[in-house]
């Protein structure tokens, strides 16, 4: 492969790490947007005991969505490539680390978009559940009182 064909492999792995971080957040915003919304409407409602549970869970796997983003999002300061390997460096030493390990960077920041890409689209599985489950919760309330 050449040094040309390296460089854009890791512009696009790069790439990749950032649309990921950018949903993570965005995501993470939303889930506590709801969490807050959920705790402050169903604190002054009637809640039937089904009603109780399927937000309960829901509330759960929200909680359980937001630790996987957290998660997500989670600086890795011993990793072996990037920032951290770099900071122990001189400027010599990181040149002579660039231009002989970009192959090896490369393959050790795919595997951390893969882990972020893993635990988002985790986070996304328990949201959309989490959300069914308030969704429920919130017709068996109103189905309660009426």
């Amino acid at each position: 492969m050449s040094t040309r064909s390296l460089k854009e492999a890791h512009a696009e792995v790069k790439a990749e790490i950032t649309r990921t971080d950018t949903k993570t957040g965005l995501l993470l915003a939303f889930v506590g947007a709801v969490l807050a919304g959920v705790w402050t409407v169903a604190r002054d409602l009637p809640l039937t005991l089904p009603a109780c549970m399927a937000g309960g869970l829901g509330m759960v796997l929200l909680l359980a969505a937001a630790g996987l983003l957290l998660r997500s999002t989670r600086p890795n300061l011993r990793g072996r490539h990037g920032f951290p390997l770099w900071a122990t460096l001189t400027a010599e030493e990181v040149t002579a680390a660039v231009a002989t390990d970009l192959a090896v960077d490369i393959a050790g920041l795919s595997r951390l978009a893969v882990t972020k890409f893993t635990c988002l689209r985790r986070a996304i599985d328990l949201t959309c559940a989490g959300g069914v489950l308030l969704i429920l919760a919130a017709l068996l309330t109103l189905g309660g009182a009426v």
